[in-house]
């Protein structure tokens, strides 16, 4: 019963240990022939021709560069030359949205462009000043 689970388990244990092992043996063996199999003459020259290779397809050490997920952007650099682009589909009656979308960049981005460049409406309640409270009578 139990005990018989007990003995079942440690055999089991031994068998895994002895599997590492053997498996720990053969890659050292494996590994210790991959420079003669690649043709070369040390051990030293197999890891600087590997280092070489991780180099050269942009593989750096330290810290890694920030990748953009799928479906999202990276930032946008807000340059005059954009600037003058984005003012000018402002000018030919272009929606924020859509020079949002064909310049790459946030409607809050577009926004603040057009108010740098006075093309914003005031709204009505900037427009006019409010007029001041009624005095209170005692």
């Amino acid at each position: 019963m139990v005990t018989e689970k007990i003995k079942e388990l440690h055999d089991l244990q031994a068998r895994a240990a002895e599997l590492q092992k053997s498996i720990d043996a053969e890659r050292q063996q494996e590994l210790a022939a991959l420079p003669g199999r690649y043709g070369f003459d040390s051990v030293e020259a197999f890891i600087k021709a590997v280092r070489g290779t991780a180099a050269a397809k942009g593989k750096k050490r330290g810290r890694k560069a920030k990748t953009v997920a799928a479906g999202k952007r990276g930032r946008t650099k807000i340059t005059p030359e954009l600037k003058g682009k984005v003012i000018a589909a402002v000018q030919a009656g272009k929606t924020g949205a859509a020079i949002s979308k064909e310049f790459g960049i946030s409607m809050p981005s577009v926004q603040n462009i057009k108010k740098e460049a006075g093309l914003v409406k005031p709204r009505a309640a900037d427009a006019a000043p409010a007029p001041a409270p009624a005095p209170a009578e005692f």
